[in-house]
């Protein structure tokens, strides 16, 4: 149990962080965009698709040691296989759910090809060292050893906290914008099925919150803190994402300090633009500059047009 005096200090540290972060974002607000962008529904959901390609490949191939171009090669569209996929060491429990979430990124893929036009398969970087790049970002230094995604169930749950957030909020950002019933329908249906992954992901990390991540002295609540930190650092557009355990004045009415379902004051999902999604995925802060789980960038003509300016 989580008690008031023992949070004390990681709550001052993090309204501290939070602060500074404010003031970083206003000071960096003319250059970074996080206002609307002139698209059609078509490119706006093929920014999402870039994300559905790469869950697909990481749940897949973690959870069953192959991915798409075993189980449904035609959507992949002759792209090229993903850099460092690979089973997972998880539990039996873990590898029923991330399986079957993996079916699902397939199905989501099948959807929106099908619906409204896709794209080639792009280049994913899915390696223990990309992975382990972006967890020293997150805590701000180099993890002894390198963090390592796939060595067991817990480090596998805290790197799957990287990634359907990220589609969940491009989502809800992505639906206000679209112009057609059927874009607004087939967006919504896929963002329902995200928003489960990541609340059963947030749900099975909550439950072990105060373990201690091995051999770390990082608690999984610090990990998940350091993550949504991240994140809300490359996006560069304010707080829209919260750790698992959050001071009371961020926590849900205020009455609590879980946090199972990052929302906001009103518990509404955080919104991003696609260009907020790019520079998170890119790990490089920046949509023009591709990295991270991405390295040749995205596709789809917003990505490309980003890319095309750098």
């Amino acid at each position: 149990m989580y008690s008031k005096e023992k949070m004390a200090t990681p709550y001052l540290v993090f309204a501290l962080f939070t602060t500074i972060l404010n003031v970083q974002m206003v000071m960096c607000a003319p250059a970074a965009s996080c206002g609307p962008i002139i698209a059609d529904d078509r490119d706006r959901i093929q920014v999402a698709l870039n994300l559905e390609f790469l869950e697909a490949e990481f749940f897949l191939n973690s959870a069953l040691g192959k991915g798409l171009d075993s189980i449904a090669p035609m959507l992949t569209a002759g792209g090229p296989r993903p850099v460092g996929a690979k089973k997972a060491n998880l539990d039996a429990l873990t590898n029923r759910i991330i399986e079957e979430f993996g079916y699902e990124e397939v199905g989501h893929l099948r959807a929106i090809i099908t619906r409204i036009g896709g794209f080639p398969r792009p280049l994913l970087n899915l390696s223990t060292e990309n992975f382990a790049n972006m967890f020293d970002a997150a805590v701000g230094y180099k993890l002894d050893p390198p963090f390592d995604p796939y060595l067991n169930t817990v480090n596998y749950l805290l790197a799957c906290y990287l990634i359907p957030y990220v589609g969940l909020v491009g989502y809800v950002g992505t639906i206000p914008n679209l112009v057609t019933y059927t874009s607004r329908e087939l967006v919504a249906g896929l963002l329902g099925v995200e928003s489960g992954q990541d609340a059963v992901i947030r749900a099975l990390l909550y439950e072990k919150a105060n373990e201690k991540v091995l051999p770390y002295n990082i608690t999984v609540a610090k990990f998940s803190g350091y993550i949504s930190q991240l994140r809300n650092r490359l996006a560069m557009c304010g707080i829209k994402d919260e750790g698992l355990i959050v001071p009371l004045q961020l926590g849900a009415e205020n009455k609590t300090e879980t946090n199972v379902l990052s929302a906001d004051a009103n518990s509404l999902s955080y919104a991003r633009t696609p260009q907020e999604v790019l520079r998170i995925v890119y790990g490089t802060g920046s949509e023009y500059k591709p990295g991270g789980f991405f390295p040749n960038g995205g596709n789809g003509r917003i990505a490309k047009g980003f890319l095309a300016k750098a």
